[in-house]
C-alpha cells in the first residue's frame, strides 16, 4: 500500500485532536452600524447599537466573488467573517467536536452524504429561511424539518483527460465497470471517503451503483487495478490529476460535473476546446447546506445571513466562482456554465436514511479493504 492511503487512514486520528482555530479568513470591510434583532429569543441576538461580525466556517474551495457580502453588510449592518477549514468532510468533523460551543455562527459547505453526521450531532439550529419557497423541492425534502438549508447542487463524476486519451487512441472509461479494466491500470486518482465530501459521494456511487452486497468487492478491484487514493479533492485534482493545472501523472480522477467550465474559464491561455471531460454514467448527485450553529451568541443575524446564502443575488455568484447550480430556481445560470458543464439526467443516489445507518459500517470495510 502507498504512503497516501496510509496517510489518508491516519487522518482519523489527526482529527480527533483539531480544532478550528487557526483557520484562514477574509473579512469585509464596511462598517455600517449593526441592525437591531427582532427575534423573539434576545438572548441570543445582539443588542441595540453593538456590531456585529459573524463567522461563517466553511471548506478551503469555498472561493465566492471578492466583497460578496458587501450588500449584506451595507442591508443589515452585520459583517461576515469567512473561516476556511479543510475539505468538508474535515469542517464537519472540527465542528461536532465543538457542537454547542462552536468556533463559528453559520457553516456552509455539508452535503447530503455528510448531513447525517451532522444532524447526529445536533450542530444546527432548524431555521426556515423567508426565501424557502423559490428552493429547489427535491433539495429541500431532504431537511423536511428545516434542519439546515440548502444552497446549492452538483454531481461528483469521473472526469478525465481528454487530450491524453486521444494521444494514445485508448477510448476513456464511461462507466464504473470500466475502470476495473486492466485498460485503465493505475490510472485512477480517488480522494478518500473518510476525510473527503466528493470521495464520500464516490463511494456512495459505487454501493448505488454494484450494491450492498457487491460494492466491497468492486473496490477489491479498484484496488488491485492500482487505484490512488489520497487526502482530499484538492490534491487529486491538482496534484495528481493531468488534466488540470498542475499537470499530474494520473488522467482520471473522482470530480464534479461542472469540473470543465472551470478549466476554460480560467486557463490561460484559453483552451481551443474543452481539455476535460466527464463520464455520466458515474454521476452522484451532491446537494450541500448552509446551517445556523447551536450555540451561536447571534441567532437572527445568523438567520439573516441564511436569507443572504439562498437569495437569487449570492446564488447567482455560484455557478462561475464555486461551480455549482444554485438552488434558488429563480436564479440565471451563465451561459458559459451551461455549455461546458453536465447536469446528468439520472445521477446515482442513495437513500439519506439509508446512509446514516450504514455510513459507519461502510466507512470502516472501506478501511479494511484498502489497509489489506
Amino acid at each position: 500500500m502507498n504512503r497516501k492511503s496510509i496517510r489518508t487512514i491516519s487522518l482519523l486520528l489527526v482529527m480527533v485532536t483539531v480544532t478550528v482555530a487557526g483557520c484562514a479568513n477574509n473579512t469585509t470591510t464596511s462598517t455600517v452600524p449593526s441592525a437591531q434583532s427582532s427575534d423573539a429569543n434576545s438572548a441570543t441576538s445582539s443588542t441595540p447599537n453593538e456590531e456585529v461580525t459573524l463567522t461563517l466556517l466553511a471548506y478551503d474551495s469555498f472561493t465566492p466573488s471578492k466583497n460578496i457580502f458587501d450588500a449584506f453588510t451595507r442591508d443589515t449592518g452585520i459583517k461576515v467573517e469567512v473561516a476556511l477549514g479543510g475539505d468538508a468532510g474535515e469542517l464537519v468533523t472540527k465542528a461536532t467536536l465543538t457542537a454547542g460551543n462552536p468556533q463559528g455562527d453559520v457553516l456552509w459547505g455539508v452535503d447530503n452524504t455528510l448531513l447525517s453526521r451532522a444532524l447526529e450531532a445536533e450542530l444546527f439550529v432548524p431555521y426556515a429561511t423567508s426565501n424557502l419557497a423559490d428552493l429547489d423541492k427535491t433539495a429541500l425534502a431532504l431537511v423536511a424539518n428545516n434542519e439546515a438549508t440548502p444552497v446549492d447542487t452538483g454531481d461528483v463524476c469521473i472526469n478525465y483527460d481528454v487530450k491524453w486519451f486521444a494521444d494514445r487512441k485508448i477510448p476513456p472509461p464511461l462507466t464504473l465497470r470500466a475502470l476495473t479494466s486492466s485498460t485503465y491500470a493505475n490510472l485512477l486518482v480517488v480522494p478518500s471517503p473518510i476525510a473527503s465530501s466528493p470521495g464520500l459521494a464516490f463511494m456512495l456511487a459505487t454501493i448505488a451503483e454494484f450494491g450492498q452486497d457487491g460494492w466491497e468487492e468492486y473496490w477489491k478491484q479498484l484496488r488491485q487495478n492500482g487505484v490512488l487514493i489520497v487526502d482530499g479533492w484538492t490534491e487529486a485534482y491538482y496534484t495528481e490529476f493531468s488534466g488540470s493545472s498542475g499537470k499530474g501523472e494520473r488522467p482520471i480522477v473522482v470530480s464534479y460535473g461542472s469540473s470543465p467550465p472551470a478549466e476554460m474559464i480560467y486557463a490561460s491561455p484559453v483552451p481551443k476546446t474543452v481539455p476535460t471531460a466527464v463520464a455520466a454514467l458515474t454521476c452522484y448527485r451532491q446537494v450541500e447546506f448552509a446551517g445556523i450553529l447551536r450555540g451561536t451568541k447571534y441567532l437572527r443575524e445568523a438567520q439573516l445571513l441564511i436569507d443572504y446564502l439562498t437569495d437569487v443575488a449570492f446564488q447567482e455568484d455560484l455557478p462561475l466562482t464555486l461551480f455549482v447550480y444554485p438552488v434558488n430556481t429563480k436564479a440565471r445560470l451563465p451561459v458559459e456554465f451551461v455549455k461546458y458543464s453536465l447536469r446528468p439526467e439520472s445521477p446515482l443516489q442513495l437513500d439519506p436514511q439509508l446512509i446514516a445507518s450504514q455510513r459507519i459500517v461502510w466507512l470502516d470495510m472501506f478501511t479494511n479493504i484498502v489497509l489489506r
